[in-house]
């Protein structure tokens, strides 16, 4: 696939994965078009060499993995992990917000921030709402399914500049107060039927019928402006949830074209909800999904005590930790490291932190830039001001829950944590040419 192809493709991806929930059934059923066995975790498995297999968990995390020839003992896996879950506004459970007569009865929905998001940009964008609706059926069995009403629902107005004269020197945001959606204006806003309005959504959306009542939702606020490539020659792609469904996807098609060239190796792509909240969840990072996984392709491919199967594998396996770097800012480059503030379009980039804040070290770091050389495609190195914090990633949870040896990587980013982001349209595809080259390794 060429770049051109690539990114038209990344695109689309974007615009079909609005939340976690969307971004793991796409890409669920991107693999099993291209022969990947869905497996559950409540079956016993029956796994055979030179099979594909994916495995979801809470429809909001992901494992693809193939499986070549011979003992996973003997060779280890060479995996990937990105994260699905983006910072944005979450509905509270009870979502209408009580009319004040004194607002012009508007009708406004509770929100809660979902993790370290960039409030600023939230206002005055045009907003849709998305995620999973659990509900009762008229039999009293009960149902889950994902809603998407992919047309702008809601806004966060600004307040005028004239009625906060300090809005362009001195701003600050309150969460609770600042960021609830406006939806409507109308008499009858303090009657609207929130429950009602998501069983009109299920059977038009879903074809679902008989609902007898909706009992739980996890919804999300989205932008509804398209991702694009932008700039003079085309030097962007600008999108909501770049970190971390860009690494996502690159894991995809890494995954999907090495399966072409390759067909024996053992590899595996793990996304991870949560990364954005702490990773601390039964499908986060920080969760048993990864290692459980591990434990049962061993238990059914290595011959040998079990534990020391699982330990052997792992210690002969590699993890890349995908999830995006922070560009140099032309309006902000003294908030990097002189030396270390990686460029859009110049490929992607080590990211190294002395606390462990990412997980990579010298023989990680070597091991991946050989790749790059084999790949032929440029390489960046990113470590954070040493008077500033640093964030992280799934990289070292993963790095210290398992043991495996890990690197942290990324293409480099203007905005991240914004509902609208900014990537190079060079450095997926020079991502990507290298992730395939580490499966084929």
């Amino acid at each position: 696939m060429d770049k051109l192809s690539f990114n038209e493709g990344l695109l689309q991806f974007l615009r079909q994965s609005p939340t976690p929930f969307h971004a793991v059934q796409t890409m669920q059923s991107n693999l099993q078009a291209a022969g990947f066995e869905l497996l559950n975790e409540e079956d016993t498995w029956h796994l055979e060499s030179g099979k594909r297999y994916i495995v979801q968990r809470n429809g909001s995390s992901i494992i693809a993995f193939t499986l070549g020839q011979g003992d996973p003992a003997e060779s280890g896996f060479r995996m990937t992990g990105a994260h699905t879950d983006s910072p944005c506004l979450k509905l509270k459970p009870n979502a209408v917000m009580p009319v004040n007569p004194q607002t012009g009865s508007a009708l406004q929905f509770a929100v809660e921030v979902y993790g370290g998001a960039l409030l600023a940009p939230w206002f005055d964008r045009d907003l849709s709402l998305a995620g999973r609706v659990e509900y009762r059926l008229a039999d009293g069995s009960l149902g889950s399914a994902l809603l998407d009403w992919q047309r702008p629902l809601a806004t966060v107005p600004s307040l005028a500049i004239h009625l906060d004269r300090e809005a362009n020197s001195n701003r600050t945001i309150n969460a609770q107060k600042d960021m609830p959606p406006v939806l409507a204006l109308e008499s009858s806003a303090a009657d609207f039927d929130f429950n009602g309005w998501l069983v009109e959504a299920l059977q038009t959306q879903q074809g679902i019928t008989h609902v007898a009542g909706v009992l739980a939702h996890e919804l999300y606020f989205y932008d509804t402006q398209a991702p694009a490539m932008v700039g003079l020659h085309n030097d962007f792609i600008a999108s909501a949830r770049l970190d971390n469904l860009l690494s996502c996807y690159v894991g995809q098609q890494s995954l999907l074209a090495d399966q072409q060239a390759n067909a024996d190796g053992f590899n595996l792509l793990v996304c991870n909800d949560h990364e954005e909240v702490g990773s601390n969840s039964a499908c986060g990072a920080q969760g048993p999904f990864l290692r459980s996984v591990l434990a049962r392709i061993s238990a059914r491919l290595s011959s040998g005590d079990a534990a020391e199967c699982v330990e052997r594998m792992i210690r002969r396996s590699l993890f890349l930790s995908i999830d995006n770097a922070h560009g140099l800012h032309p309006n902000f480059a003294d908030k990097h490291d002189g030396n270390h503030g990686p460029l859009l379009n110049q490929g992607p980039v080590i990211k190294v932190n002395a606390n462990q804040r990412y997980a990579t070290n010298s023989r990680t770091t070597a091991l991946f830039r050989s790749l790059c050389e084999q790949a032929e495609v440029p390489v960046q190195t990113f470590v954070v001001r040493s008077d500033m914090g640093c964030g992280s990633t799934i990289g070292p949870i993963t790095a210290s829950g398992l043991g495996v040896e890990t690197i942290d990587i990324g293409v480099p980013t203007y905005g991240m944590h914004s509902i609208r982001e900014l990537a190079g349209s060079d450095d997926a595809w020079y991502l990507a040419r290298v992730v395939q080259r580490f499966y084929q390794s």
